[in-house]
């Protein structure tokens, strides 16, 4: 590897061992075997490389999965492949605990880090954008505007879920069969009168 990409190693495995608060710069620079300059010079700051450290193993760890999720309902209409893609949902997240207290902890470093914040809203369209070529690979009937807003909706609720179990990791989580019985309703008879009757 590079000193990039053995910056961003370095810097998993400091605050998996550390915290965020006890890590340091130079802890970094260590573990990755580079000088400390190495730091600005491939991020700009230890600051960003935590963003784009955390956002990647997430992206990867949780993404990839999703991904996957996705693409095994390949062929099916999307509403029939909604409960499915989120069936199972807390194993995922029980199987990445680390990663994912890790990234609820930089999240929160990036709300008090004003200067990651817009970074943090790039890497966030870049998932959402991910998401949607994958969903207008899978169901072609989906025209560009659908995808995209799935794919929103997607990130949105992958979101929202890690939170909720992230709160109550013994709780339990909606099932897929549940989330989609949502969206039926929300689709269905009752939701349109809904919207028309704000």
């Amino acid at each position: 590897m590079g000193n990039k990409e053995d910056l961003l190693a370095a810097a998993r495995t400091c605050i998996y061992e550390r915290g965020f608060a006890a890590t340091t710069a130079r802890d970094i620079a260590t573990e990755a075997g580079v000088s400390l300059a190495a730091i600005g010079y491939h991020f700009g700051s230890k600051d960003r490389l935590l963003t784009e450290a955390f956002t990647d193993e997430t992206g990867r760890v949780i993404g990839d999965d999703l991904e996957l999720r996705i693409r095994a309902t390949a062929g099916q209409p999307p509403a029939a492949a909604f409960p499915q893609v989120w069936a199972g949902i807390a194993e995922l997240f029980e199987r990445n605990r680390e990663v994912l207290v890790a990234s609820v902890e930089n999240l929160v470093r990036i709300h008090r880090t004003p200067s990651e914040q817009a970074r943090m809203g790039e890497l966030s369209k870049t998932g959402a954008t991910e998401l949607a070529a994958t969903l207008a690979e899978t169901h072609p009937d989906l025209d560009s505007a659908q995808a995209h807003a799935l794919g929103g909706l997607y990130m949105i609720l992958l979101n929202g879920l890690v939170m909720q179990w992230m709160s109550h990791p013994e709780g339990a989580l909606p099932t897929g069969a549940e989330l989609g019985a949502a969206l039926s309703a929300l689709t269905g008879e009752n939701g349109a009168r809904i919207r028309e009757n704000p």
